[in-house]
């Protein structure tokens, strides 16, 4: 009977933990296939779905080309910053040398500032390299912003592997470039699609900078174009359409969680068991 009821009690905690978490989402659905004062009724299953609401997302704004730029930035800025963050993560997690654990803190110290107290920098750095109102200087932004709190979690899990493996490997011929690529990135592949996926989704949703360093729709990203969607006036927003974009935005990051659940639980469960 207490074996029951532990698990009748578990059970019930993860149903409430799942209907909190799913239930925003949820509703966000329902508030996007409304229009009109149906918005301000509750409705748990619309009577009349506004399906048009969807529709009127792409024909009012270049929505799809800001959903292409989204993906182009959020893409490079994953695969700048890991390929980046590997090599950094083994020189600071495998490699013993004199002041390596203040250079971890200054690392754990820069991703520490807040965005508005580098945007000003970002900003000018972006203009200087001719890149601004375009993807390119948006994914470095996020890369460079993305990079330290990668290093720091990839250097943590590469500083658990045995070092035997790094030995045996330099003793067959290979060069630290051949340790990092053929030995320790396969071992760490959990532990790459988890901050692949935090710096994805952190770049799929970020707008300060994407508002700063972009002006137009060929190089804006889905947050911004979400903020510009207006109505006849301030006050009269078209909350359907509002969210009906959120919903389109928020798909393709919970396909990329489930495709890649099983990898992101290894990856955040990584070393918590020693044996």
């Amino acid at each position: 009977m207490k074996a029951l009821a532990r698990r009748l009690a578990l059970g019930g905690a993860v149903a409430l933990i799942a209907l909190g978490a799913g239930f925003p989402f949820y509703w966000a659905v329902v508030t996007s296939l409304k229009t009109g004062s149906a918005l301000f009724r509750v409705d748990y299953l619309p009577p009349a779905p506004a399906w048009g609401n969807y529709a009127a997302v792409f024909a009012e704004q270049a929505f799809g080309r800001t959903l292409l730029n989204s993906a182009l930035v959020a893409g490079t800025t994953v695969a700048g910053s890991l390929a980046l963050a590997v090599f950094a993560a083994y020189a600071l997690g495998c490699v013993r040398f004199r002041g390596r654990g203040l250079l971890l803190y200054t690392v754990l110290g820069v991703s520490m500032f807040p965005q508005i107290a580098v945007l000003a920098g970002m900003f000018e750095l972006v203009t200087a390299l001719g890149l601004y109102n375009h993807w390119a200087g948006l994914a470095l932004a996020y890369a460079l912003f993305t990079l330290p709190f990668t290093v720091w979690v990839l250097s943590a899990y590469m500083g658990e592997l045995p070092p035997e493996l790094e030995e045996a490997a330099l003793l067959d011929g290979a060069s630290p470039a051949g340790v990092v690529l053929r030995v320790l990135v396969p071992l760490t592949a959990p532990a790459l699609v988890t901050t692949g996926m935090l710096a994805f989704i952190a770049a799929w949703n970020e707008f300060l900078f994407a508002l700063t360093l972009t002006l137009t729709d060929e190089a804006r990203t889905v947050p911004v174009a979400i903020a510009l969607i207006s109505g006849a006036s301030a006050f009269e927003l078209p909350w359907g359409r509002v969210m009906a974009a959120s919903v389109i935005v928020t798909v393709p990051l919970i396909v990329l969680v489930l495709l890649f659940q099983r990898r992101i639980v290894a990856g955040l469960t990584l070393g918590a068991v020693k044996g």
